[in-house]
């Protein structure tokens, strides 16, 4: 699936609807099959799906567009297959609205429900809190605790997939490693014990 474009329904949703290009010309760029671009034409297949214009995401040009049109044989080039997601690695402390803060404790309650692994400072981080109060939501300690309702902070935009994701990543390093200490110090009581 390297260098299909992003989103290909919806692109190819565009393509049918907004080019003179073949179905075969559109199923080979999308990496469909010609029959999902047949269905696209004739609205039985993609209902719903919203056009993706691939010139704007700079995936296509006009130029190639054309080039294409013109002449049936002739494959569309994917442009740019390197879409940059963010624009840069450095972590910017995003503004919380006043509405969205009292979702915080509420996230923090749904990470622990969900992802256990997570530390208490991990989840504070995560969630922008402090670990004073993670720590009292888990222990139901919380001032408001009976008024939480668990929400996904990823869904609610607190944080990004990405930052989730890293954050279970290191909490699996640091269970392997907690694991790898503690078979490593009964192993050694045992050789002591037997001595």
């Amino acid at each position: 699936m390297s260098n299909a474009p992003l989103m290909p329904m919806a692109t190819a949703v565009w393509l049918v609807e907004n080019t003179t290009l073949t179905f075969k010309q559109i199923a080979n760029f999308c990496k469909l099959h010609e029959v999902e671009i047949q269905g696209i034409a004739d609205g039985e297949v993609a209902k719903g799906i919203m056009a993706y214009n691939p010139i704007i995401s700079g995936q296509l040009t006009r130029e190639e567009i054309e080039l294409s049109s013109k002449d049936e044989n002739r494959s569309l080039e994917i442009k740019n297959t390197d879409i940059q997601i963010s624009s840069s690695d450095k972590k910017i402390k995003k503004y919380i609205p006043l509405s969205k803060r009292q979702d915080k404790p509420d996230s923090a309650l749904w990470l622990m429900r969900q992802h256990s692994q997570l530390k208490d400072s991990q989840i504070a981080k995560l969630v922008g809190i402090t670990k004073n109060s993670v720590t009292s939501i888990r222990n139901k300690s919380h001032w408001n605790y009976n008024s939480l309702n668990p929400k996904d902070p990823v869904a609610m935009s607190l944080f990004s997939q990405k930052d989730l994701i890293e954050a279970l990543e290191k909490a699996e390093r640091r269970i392997k490693r907690e694991k790898k200490e503690k078979d490593k110090a009964k192993k050694t009581r045992e050789v002591s014990n037997n001595e």
